[in-house]
């Protein structure tokens, strides 16, 4: 069993002022494969403490000498990609190909993405005779998810760096390997002591004390939205900058008239990906009246035929869901689903046929939804998804909106309609005839979804204050 019973702060490796730990259980096998130290408020203050004493120095480094820092991080980041890849795969039950490739692959996407931003990044701009000046936030607390474990870690870590600022993360203390390997990847790289912190731990002992505490001056989550609002609410008292990207619901609008067999395979691949655990996944299809029946049956066949199994093979499958808790809300959305009406296209109530072991959860199609069903309001964040009929376009639009989510949206069909459809839906990224993210274009949330953004030049100016400089100023 791995073990990760030490926090990485002041640029070593210290034991944790608690004692308490937590069995990672591997959802394909139900049997524990790690134990993480939970961290306590004393080793949340020794990481502030770290960071603080390493502020006044980093962020007067130049551009170019995090540049540089930043490529180490990169070329140190390469070596341990299979390592990586074998946590997530252990700890979340991500495939390995997909945990080799699309999860471990975003964190070089992410680290190369800022290295770009940062070369092309002003750090002073003019306003006529004055000047505005980009500098760091400070000492910056990063909460992270279990879902893409490196995406949101890198896509945090590395602009809070390329600012000049140090930070405290707290991963998931559901995958803690990926994350502290990532700490032995800075830590070769030559990040200097106190710039960047390891804190392991849960949200109550770990997340709830960063949030407060006096001495971090921004805090950047991902997660839940009902965590995202008790973040923002712990951050209050010392009025921090708080940085949210949380929950979504995405409709996929297939335009009236569309060739089925374009837009529905890509769809729904999307949302297969990791086994529908992703905030930006898109978990609603709309499809126009008279092509819906049709729709229900293409995605049918697609869902049936997708295959379920043991994350550690290679092939292409889909794994189990991350634990017991999210496959037993799953289970009960689909119930809940049935009883408000919905009919199960294909999947439906428990594992796949021959699994007796493992969180594994049946690729479902839920059929005549309609969008106040319980499974089209709620982020299920599992391989199901709705199928919702419209009558015309203002209607999908208005069923795409109707949501206390905003993060992305799909749209699939004629171009030109579709750009004029995306313009009216309220979410931070909506993708037309395409389904992958662009780490130079900003990405975060309307609405519940969150506020701020990540990626490129974007994320960079997210930890970065700006200051005016007025008056007789030496250009």
């Amino acid at each position: 069993m791995n073990k990760y019973l030490q926090h990485y702060i002041g640029g070593h490796w210290v034991d944790s002022d608690g004692s308490e730990t937590k069995a990672v259980i591997n959802p394909a096998t139900e049997e524990a494969v790690s134990e993480v130290i939970l961290g306590t408020s004393s080793d949340v203050d020794k990481a502030v403490q770290a960071a603080q004493k390493a502020f006044p120095s980093f962020s007067e480094t130049t551009k170019e000498e995090r540049l540089a820092l930043l490529k180490r991080i990169q070329e140190e980041y390469a070596k341990r990609v299979p390592d990586i890849a074998k946590a997530i795969s252990e700890e979340m039950g991500c495939p390995i190909d997909v945990a080799s490739t699309a999860q471990s692959g975003s964190g070089l996407g992410h680290i190369a993405s800022t290295i770009n931003a940062l070369e092309n990044f002003e750090m002073v701009e003019s306003t006529g005779d004055n000047r505005v000046i980009f500098e760091a936030t400070g000492v910056v607390a990063l909460i992270t998810p279990w879902n893409w474990p490196m995406n949101q870690i890198v896509a945090k870590v590395a602009p809070a760096l390329a600012a000049g600022n140090c930070v405290i993360l707290k991963p998931s203390e559901q995958t803690p390997g990926s994350a502290q390997i990532f700490a032995e990847v800075l830590d070769a790289a030559g990040v200097p002591a106190g710039v960047f912190n390891l804190v392991q731990g849960d949200g109550p002992g770990v997340g709830t004390a960063l949030s407060k505490h006096p001495g971090v001056d921004m805090i950047s989550f991902t997660g839940s939205t009902r965590a995202g609002i008790q973040v923002a609410k712990n951050a209050a008292d010392t009025v921090k900058r708080v940085h949210q990207e949380l929950g979504g619901k995405s409709p996929f609008i297939v335009l009236p008239g569309t060739p089925l067999e374009m837009a529905l395979p890509a769809g729904a691949g999307g949302m297969l990906l990791n086994s529908g655990q992703s905030c930006v996944a898109p978990t609603r299809f709309l499809i126009h009246k008279d092509q819906y029946d049709d729709a229900v049956k293409m995605l049918a066949g697609i869902f049936s035929s997708k295959a379920v199994a043991d994350p550690a093979t290679s092939g292409d499958h889909i794994g189990p869901v991350v634990n017991k808790a999210q496959y037993d809300k799953i289970q009960g959305l689909i119930e809940k689903g049935i009883e408000e009406g919905a009919t199960v296209a294909t999947g439906g109530l428990g594992r796949p046929e021959g699994m007796d072991k493992g969180y594994y959860v049946q690729p479902t199609i839920l059929a005549n939804v309609s969008n106040d069903m319980t499974p089209a309001r709620e982020e299920i964040f599992g391989p199901v998804l709705v199928v919702i009929p419209y009558d015309d376009v203002d209607q999908a639009i208005e069923i795409a909106n109707d949501t206390p989510y905003g993060l992305g949206a799909y749209v699939a069909g004629d171009p030109a309609l579709g750009a004029k459809v995306a313009r009216k839906i309220r979410a931070g990224s909506v993708f037309v005839n395409s389904g992958g993210l662009d780490f130079a274009s900003p990405f975060g949330g309307y609405k519940q979804s969150g506020n701020g953004r990540e990626f490129g030049k974007f994320g960079l100016e997210e930890f970065m204050e700006k200051k005016s400089l007025i008056g007789d100023i030496p250009a």
